[in-house]
């Protein structure tokens, strides 16, 4: 069983940054690939950002490409994701996820349903 704690969100105003770190525990924290998705008001969730469990490989969403940065520390047993130029649009409740057992494919790390396990979410408001 593995738990994911987030962190890091808050009140930013547009053009601002912020960093979101998720740690794990209970895992081999290598073994499982991490995504980051996010769920605004009134909105499905959405994919944002993934990262294979070396670390090797990520794939960032492209409505946020070039903005965010997702990376890991298997050393800290902690994945993030830099937040950088953001928008009004990018306000949402921010959720890490781990997957294992799985090759790092877009099919399946872009699936909220493929990850087993889900932290609380982190608020992050954009004001304009």
């Amino acid at each position: 069983q593995v738990q994911l704690v987030e962190s890091g969100g808050g009140l930013v105003h547009t053009g601002g940054s912020l960093r979101l770190s998720c740690a794990a525990s209970g895992g081999t924290f290598s073994n499982y690939h991490m995504g980051w998705f996010r769920r605004a008001p009134g909105k499905e969730r959405d994919f944002v950002a993934a990262i294979s469990g070396s670390g090797g490989t990520s794939y960032v969403a492209s409505s946020v490409r070039g903005r965010f940065t997702i990376s890991r520390d298997n050393a800290k047993n902690t994945v993030y994701l830099q937040m950088n130029s953001l928008k009004p649009e990018d306000t949402a409740v921010y959720y890490c996820a781990a997957m294992s057992g799985t090759p790092f494919l877009y099919s399946y790390y872009s699936s909220g349903a493929r990850y087993a396990y889900w932290g609380q979410g982190t608020q992050v408001t954009i004001s304009s």
